[in-house]
């Protein structure tokens, strides 16, 4: 059986006498089939997030973070199980659709995936551009974001121009173009020197402290310990342990 710390609202799914959190995972499971042979990359996971809040997500290699993340922005549906993000199910959401969750879950990757050819401005504003932002607010929001991650005096710089923490505060700007409720970072700082990981960190929690929910997957010990934030932890697909000051344990 996972262990417990004490439930707070967040984690309770079915508190009727509080606000529904704003993520739900209800008795989800996810099975993967490589020709005969099948992977439970998830067991029956249930719990909800609340908004605003910063939660780690937590795990050794194949624990199944990754795949919560997929199936958090709709990049999978899951085997089993509901997904809800505000009110809405997204577990059979339709293609159509995705691009409006999208809009509401901004995803940070380990990889950065920056244009080379593109500028730190330009990247974000080509963000923008491909989802039909008219021109006026991408003049205007662009230096803005910027300014958030720290980043106006790179505005010019092209990505082989930055460094690594750099570029991932480009990402996360790039992120933040729709003014998202939820910002999933999936191992953002495994690419980063404990200097620009710290930093990285420092960000998101500012990110978090301006009203957005953060989800941060990591493997990083001593990140999740120095924030003493809610940490969900999961292993072999199973969530084991939700502690609403958590610990790296595994």
């Amino acid at each position: 059986m996972p262990h417990r710390k004490r439930q707070t609202k967040s984690q309770v799914i079915d508190d009727s006498t509080g606000p529904k959190p704003l993520i739900r995972f209800e008795h989800v499971s996810m099975r993967y089939s490589v020709g005969e042979y099948q992977e439970m990359a998830l067991k029956d996971v249930t719990f909800g997030i609340s908004r605003h809040e910063f939660v780690t997500l937590v795990g050794p290699s194949g624990a199944g973070k990754s795949t919560l993340v997929k199936l958090l922005i709709r990049e999978e549906s899951p085997t089993s199980g509901q997904i809800f993000v505000g009110d809405e199910e997204i577990t059979d959401l339709k293609n159509i659709d995705l691009p409006y969750l999208r809009r509401k879950v901004g995803i940070v990757f380990q990889d950065f995936k920056l244009l080379i050819e593109k500028t730190a401005y330009e990247n974000i504003a080509f963000a923008m551009e491909m989802s039909g932002m008219p021109s006026q607010d991408i003049r205007e929001d662009v230096p803005r974001i910027l300014k958030i991650v720290g980043l106006s005096d790179r505005a010019h710089s092209f990505p082989n121009q930055l460094s690594g923490g750099e570029k991932q505060r480009v990402a996360i700007a790039r992120a933040l173009i729709h003014r998202p409720e939820i910002i999933v970072a999936d191992e953002p700082t495994g690419n980063l020197d404990p200097l620009n990981t710290i930093e990285i960190a420092r960000l998101l929690l500012k990110i978090n402290e301006l009203g957005t929910t953060v989800i941060l997957a990591t493997h990083n010990r001593d990140i999740v310990n120095a924030l003493d934030r809610r940490v969900i932890t999961l292993k072999d697909g199973i969530l084991i342990r939700d502690e609403e000051h958590g610990r790296f344990v595994i």
